[in-house]
């Protein structure tokens, strides 16, 4: 039995507008609920369990506030929110997904684009992350969770294209673990899926193989210059970390996640996946403002590796190259 009276709801019935409630425009929910796959017989309608869920992310209000909001029973929105975060997790790979082979020519001239330099058009993706807040387990476990500014929370690490749309994202290690370790262990660098060979990433922080970061320390007008395009090029994975902690800051990305911590990085996949659905519908949030994800900071000299040094210098001095020689240098050998 639906309540329609309820406030909440009667945006929704009523053709009001969802989008300060819910985060999404009602184009947007209908392609949602088109995604999602139906396997209810019975119980609450798929609309409105995928409006309390929303509401739930949106409002980071507590499973109790948001019952009280619906009309519903505690327990049922428990479950609500779940199931429907369990269904967001099983439309992922169709959502959140590497480009195909064909695909990298385009993806690489949207970052050519970005960069204003041709010399990027190698670049297929971006690469950042950030900390989310949770509640951490009972001690012992409980000191693996504290990051460094000693408050308990999880990484995320995204890839996004030249569009900002999630990549992939790899989502749970424990804060305690550097960022550039947590790279590594991901799926994508561990089992070599993504760049293929003679492409790379754009990255900050550690160097590893097939990832691009800034010139740290440099200060010649050959490093300046590329550091200028790096930087162009690499904004839009923080602005798309920026649309992503814009979206769901309420209950996600500037407050504590209050579930269970195996719960939480499904509820942080679930944000993402919706990221994406909204980028292809076209209702995002304007980020005004750039942001610069949580950091732990530019990794020591010694903990470079030389095959991404290599080729960061490489690219640099052919930003600073000259596509054609002058003339009168191309008469001498």
């Amino acid at each position: 039995w639906i309540n329609t009276s309820v406030p909440i709801l009667q945006l929704f019935f009523n053709e009001g507008d969802l989008k300060p409630a819910f985060r999404l425009n009602r184009a947007t929910l209908v392609l949602l609920l088109q995604m999602l796959p139906l396997q209810k017989v019975h119980g609450w309608p798929q609309e409105i369990e995928v409006l309390v869920t929303l509401y739930w992310l949106a409002c980071g209000a507590s499973y109790r506030a948001t019952a009280d909001i619906f009309g519903m029973p505690l327990s049922t929105v428990c479950r609500v929110v779940h199931r429907v975060v369990n269904s967001l997790m099983g439309i992922i790979p169709k959502i959140i997904f590497l480009p195909k082979p064909q695909d990298l020519e385009v993806v690489g001239a949207g970052f050519a684009r970005l960069a204003g330099i041709e010399a990027f058009r190698a670049a297929v993706g971006a690469n950042d992350g950030c900390h989310v807040r949770i509640v951490p387990p009972a001690e012992p476990q409980k000191r693996c969770y504290m990051n460094r500014k000693l408050f308990p929370s999880i990484i995320l690490q995204g890839v996004c294209d030249a569009r900002g749309k999630f990549m992939d994202v790899y989502i749970g290690n424990v804060s305690s673990v550097h960022e550039a370790l947590v790279l590594r262990r991901s799926p994508l660098y561990k089992n070599a899926l993504y760049p293929p060979e003679g492409f790379f990433l754009l990255g900050d922080g550690g160097i590893l193989p097939k990832l691009k970061v800034n010139f740290i320390f440099g200060t010649s007008q050959v490093e300046a210059r590329y550091n200028r395009h790096h930087a162009k090029a690499r904004n839009i994975v923080e602005r798309a970390f920026g649309s992503l902690k814009t979206t769901w800051w309420r209950s996600i990305f500037f407050k504590l996640l209050e579930v269970r911590p195996t719960f939480a990085p499904k509820v942080i996949a679930a944000c993402c996946t919706l990221h994406n659905i909204c980028l292809e519908a076209g209702d995002q949030v304007d980020v005004e403002q750039e942001v610069n994800p949580e950091a732990d900071g530019h990794p020591a000299a010694e903990d470079r590796e030389m095959s991404g040094s290599c080729l960061q210098a490489r690219l640099a001095v052919q930003i600073s190259c000259p596509a054609e020689l002058p003339e009168i240098l191309s008469e001498h050998d």
